[in-house]
């Protein structure tokens, strides 16, 4: 029997074995149906069975289609020139607005009124031009705090558009007007946004919901701004021979998030894949979706009440913790990233709230991504390599994340990154933010024949964003820092041969192991939310024992026996120094206790045996049995028959050394 679960983006489901009954409380239809002549047990949530009904009696999707978009245009030649002249006409304005104040002594950064004339300029550009506005706003280190109070206005303080438009569009995705649909709902929307804007409202059955109709003539505006945009960057990628990156599929990246963005069902369908990815994780909330009340235009969630988490007071007032919140952030980010590859690409403040229970609640599911496995296993290795400063390792990286060519001359682009994180030196590199590392290596990009491809545009802006945030709320915070812990726990845990092979690289140079480097992957593992001890000590010992695990298993038997040797060399010392007594062979000088290397190999086990100990699952009780079952496993036993016959070769050398040797 096959078991599977449909769709991909449907929410887990954590059955009730006697009645069926999910973790949201609803009944779900199981269905046995054949596969290739095998029984398939499928199990279906019956939203997403309703999505599934929706997306097929819904209009065909329309997904972006640069080249249908340009034979659109080619004979629209008036229309696309009036469009460029209006958004060249406001901005060369604007700017030359800047130039002359300056010239007259006007303190730019501080005048609120330039700032109020670029809120509004943007929101006049149209949605593109709102989501530049948007990620700005997120910026304190970038933008003047004038500036910044003005386009955080930007994330749902927009123009909105009449109602009765909206209650049209209600009425055409849905089949009936708002008031039999919605027993009550707002008088006025509640925000604006670049794409839609949103009621409160509540439904027959009780529930609060959040109904979110979208902007008319959306998909023609954003359509014509894409194909001017895309042709400057064809020109601009064709002229400027300093440009290496992709541009044009940067731009094409961008424009099938935004119209994926404009499609609701869509949106809906990724809330659901959030939640049963992501929803599980400590304070991280995801709205529920409505789907009997949700359609290509028109989009019924469930109602949040929150704040958003740059008001830091009001959710200082409430009792909660704003810096935890975008701890829990920075975590739910790094396994979007890092570990299941969809990840959110719009995390401005308006789509992150403190709920009134001390959650973090994500919502705007419109814009988000994939990153493919491969280039997660190498973001997680570029993380090692820059906070331990191994910039060989680090050039590699940009190879396999197709940042380079495989081809390319790495021998100046290793001291290169070395000058980048030049100023890290006395500090650790976590310490750094990801915006001055991306704006240094955005530098160096132009010197060397780096290329950009289109998946890391989203990532950074995903990144950037977050820390934005980050940083409003806390001036220290630091977001390389809080990722490390997850980082390590990777390295130690993930069964992936990448990583493995990233983790010997780590902890080995020069066919020494590094001690101090395996003291701090533990110290930082143990401090990541879900560190599993005894995880970390059954994949460690089934690695060692394995043929991927040979190198690792060689050296460290012989560091163990390194640290034993030191352990006993003292009382073996004192052992053969009194049996040469009794002999008649006395010593003239004394022989040495243990070397230094040995004696820093002894110092090295025995802080690695604190930290353990100091981990969070470690529990002597709990671990006897399991050490019990670790003896009786056979690669367990041939790991110990190796270090114990090393051993005893070496104090049997020593012993009969020492009592042959006349001093």
């Amino acid at each position: 029997m096959i078991v599977k679960t449909l769709p991909p983006s449907s929410r887990p489901i954590q059955e009730d074995s006697r009645n069926g009954i999910n973790s949201r409380g609803e009944l779900d239809v199981i269905d046995v149906v054949p596969e290739n002549g095998t029984p398939s047990l499928v199990v279906r949530s019956p939203r997403l069975l309703a999505a599934q009904q929706l997306r097929t009696t819904a209009q065909p999707e329309i997904l972006y289609d640069p080249v249908g978009i340009a034979a659109h245009y080619q004979n629209r030649k008036m229309q696309v020139l009036r469009r460029i002249f209006a958004v060249l006409g406001p901005a060369l304005s604007f700017a030359f607005g800047l130039w002359s104040d300056s010239k007259r002594g006007i303190v730019v950064k501080n005048d609120r009124r330039r700032a109020t004339q670029l809120r509004v300029l943007l929101t006049q550009l149209g949605p593109a031009y709102i989501k530049i506005g948007q990620a700005l706003s997120t910026r304190p280190d970038l933008v003047p705090p004038v500036y910044l109070e003005e386009l955080t206005k930007l994330q749902d303080q927009l123009p909105p558009f009449p109602n009765e438009l909206a209650y049209q569009f209600i009425k055409e995705e849905l089949g009936a007007p708002p008031e039999e649909v919605y027993p009550e709902l707002s008088a006025q929307p509640i925000a604006a946004a670049s794409l839609g804007q949103v009621y409160k409202g509540k439904l027959k059955t009780g529930e609060e919901v959040a109904v979110k109709v979208q902007r008319p003539d959306l998909r023609e505006g954003i359509t014509i701004d894409l194909y001017i945009l895309r042709n400057l960057a064809a020109w601009v990628q064709k002229k400027v021979k300093r440009v290496r990156s992709d541009l044009v599929g940067i731009l094409d990246e961008l424009g099938d998030r935004i119209f994926e963005e404009m499609d609701y069902i869509h949106e809906g369908e990724n809330a659901e894949r959030f939640f049963q990815l992501y929803g599980h994780m400590k304070d991280v909330y995801v709205p529920k979706i409505y789907w009997e009340y949700t359609n290509r235009r028109v989009l019924t969630m469930e109602w949040i009440n929150g704040t958003k988490l740059t008001q830091t007071e009001e959710i200082s007032a409430q009792g909660i913790d704003a810096r935890y919140l975008i701890e829990v952030g920075v975590q739910c980010s790094l396994r979007q990233l890092l570990e299941h590859g969809f990840f959110h690409a719009d995390p401005h403040p308006g789509n992150l709230l403190a709920t009134t229970d001390g959650k973090l609640a994500y919502l705007d599911f419109g814009m988000m991504s994939e990153i493919k496995p491969a280039q997660r296993y190498g973001l997680i290795e570029a993380i090692v390599h820059v906070v331990n400063r191994d910039f060989e390792g680090l050039a590699k990286d940009y190879v396999k994340l197709d940042f380079l060519s495989p081809e390319t001359d790495l021998t100046p682009i290793i001291p290169a990154f070395a000058r980048v994180f030049a100023d890290a030196q006395g500090a650790s590199v976590a310490e750094l933010n990801i915006k001055s590392i991306t704006d240094e290596l955005s530098a160096l990009m132009y010197e060397y024949p780096f290329r950009v491809p289109p998946y890391y545009a989203l990532i950074i802006r995903s990144l950037v964003t977050l820390e934005g945030i980050a940083i409003y709320i806390d001036p220290n915070f630091k977001v390389l820092s809080e990722a490390y812990p997850y980082v390590s726990k990777r390295l130690l845990t993930d069964p992936a041969p990448q990583l493995r092979a990233s983790l010997q690289d780590l902890l080995f140079k020069d066919g020494r192991f590094r001690w101090n480097r395996l003291e701090n992957l533990l110290k930082n593992a143990r401090n990541s939310q879900d560190y599993d001890f005894n995880l970390v000590l059954n994949q460690g010992i089934e690695f060692l024992a394995s043929e991927r695990g040979a190198f690792i298993r060689d050296k460290l038997v012989d560091e163990s026996v390194n640290g034993l040797d030191a352990l006993g060399k003292n009382v073996l010392h004192n052992f053969t120094y009194l049996l040469r007594e009794r002999v008649g062979l006395t010593a003239v000088n004394e022989t040495p206790a243990a070397t230094v290397e040995q004696q820093q190999t002894l110092e090295h086990i025995k802080r690695i045996l604190g930290i353990l100990r100091e981990t969070r699952g470690f529990d002597p009780v709990q671990l006897a049995p399991q050490i019990a079952q670790l003896l009786v496993n056979s690669d367990v036993q041939r790991l110990g028959q190796q270090i114990a016959n090393r051993f005893t070769q070496k104090a049997v050398a020593r012993l009969i050394r020492q009592l042959l040797t006349a001093y």
